[in-house]
């Protein structure tokens, strides 16, 4: 047990001591000295791991998953992506979930509602649609929705011909490591939707304007709905006239409309574009991301590995891992969407960002992996 680095526990092992241990062991006790150097690190030691799973890989089996079950009996007929690390808590990076949800053609689900906050990236099919405390939203490839903490919703797709696929996001990790979890399902099993679509994005949505008589007190944006269409539309606009980070290029929030912060409590959600040809330099950050390729190809170095990935492709950063993205097309710009447990980190003063400074900014990459493999931390 000991440690050579002043400061921390250098207790070395006796007879004597083994037999205090298993002392305190039956009292419910231990000694703090023998755990310190693990729960109290020099610096983050994320369980998770880098990893990336490709979506033509994945597609068949979520497909072949809509013949199999029915999405009532399965609650959610869902393809989750796990971590390696994180195999325990369903997580696919820190205390983030995600998965691949897909409906088939004129089906629809139960209403209900849970504690954990829940967001939604639409990837392929037309007729999505999901109805969350009454506001029916529809949605198409590449727009993004959320359905925060305690709101009724259900899911449905209108297509007679073919299936959609989104993929979801959820803290349940989070929720679940706080017990705090909650999960009902609606009296009436569906909700009755109001006579207008959209209604959110109709009354938040301009951009530059929001209603003066503001009535709206929730921690969440009154805004569920995003198109990908006004989101891609704004980060042109901005690339006109900024050159963006260094690195993450042209990156823009999804934000609540009325406070300017981020869309839901416990999770934040971004979208960046990275011109033809454009390579940011490394950072890292504690706070854990999950990423999706909306547009284009690329690579990313995730603690010293390189990951290649291209369009629908999902990707995880670890919280403190070192990062950096390049878009491997010159003629065309890529655009990567994440979310992120940020709003965590930063309500309990817990974010911090160092930029990587040597090698002119850019890691030294040590291999290039297969997708659905580990990095070591």
């Amino acid at each position: 047990m000991r440690e050579d680095i002043l400061g921390r526990s250098r207790v070395e092992d006796t007879d004597e001591l083994v037999q205090f241990y298993r002392r305190l062991e039956t009292m419910g006790a231990g000694a703090l000295w023998t755990v310190a150097n693990d729960i109290e690190p020099w610096y983050p030691q994320p369980k998770s791991v880098p990893m990336l799973w490709r979506y033509e890989q994945l597609r068949p089996s979520v497909l072949e998953s809509a013949s199999l079950v029915s999405g009532d009996d399965a609650g959610r007929r869902v393809v989750m992506l796990v971590n390696d690390g994180r195999k325990e808590l369903s997580a696919a990076v820190g205390l983030l979930y995600t998965g691949l949800q897909i409906m088939n053609p004129g089906e629809s689900m139960t209403a209900h509602r849970h504690a954990a906050s829940a967001l939604r990236f639409v990837i392929e099919g037309e007729g999505a649609w999901t109805i969350v405390d009454g506001d029916r939203l529809e949605a198409g490839a590449r727009d993004f929705l959320i359905t925060p903490s305690g709101t009724w919703h259900e899911h449905g797709n209108d297509s007679a011909s073919s299936p959609v696929i989104w993929q979801d996001g959820l803290d349940i990790p989070l929720v679940n490591t706080l017990d705090a979890n909650f999960y009902a399902v609606h009296p009436e099993l569906h909700q009755q939707p109001g006579k207008v679509v959209n209604t959110s994005l109709r009354e938040y949505g301009s951009g530059i304007l929001t209603p003066a008589d503001r009535g709206w007190s929730k921690r969440y944006s009154p805004l569920l709905a995003y198109p990908w269409e006004r989101t891609y539309e704004a980060l042109l606009a901005r690339a006109e006239v900024s050159d963006g980070s260094p690195y993450d290029g042209i990156i823009m929030e999804y934000v609540n409309p009325l406070t300017g912060g981020s869309v839901m409590p416990t999770m934040g959600a971004h979208m960046q574009l990275l011109r033809p040809g454009q390579a940011t330099l490394a950072h890292r950050h504690t706070g854990s991301v999950i990423y999706h390729v909306a547009k284009g190809c690329g690579h990313s170095i995730i603690g010293g590995q390189r990951f290649d990935w291209q369009e629908n492709d999902i990707f995880c950063v670890p919280s403190w891992a070192w990062h950096e993205h390049a878009n491997d097309d010159d003629r065309n710009d890529a655009c990567l969407f994440s979310f992120n447990d940020f709003p965590v980190m930063h309500a309990l003063d817990l974010y911090q960002e160092a930029a990587y400074t040597d090698n002119h900014g850019h890691q030294t990459v040590e291999d290039t992996l297969e997708p659905a493999t580990t990095v070591q931390q």
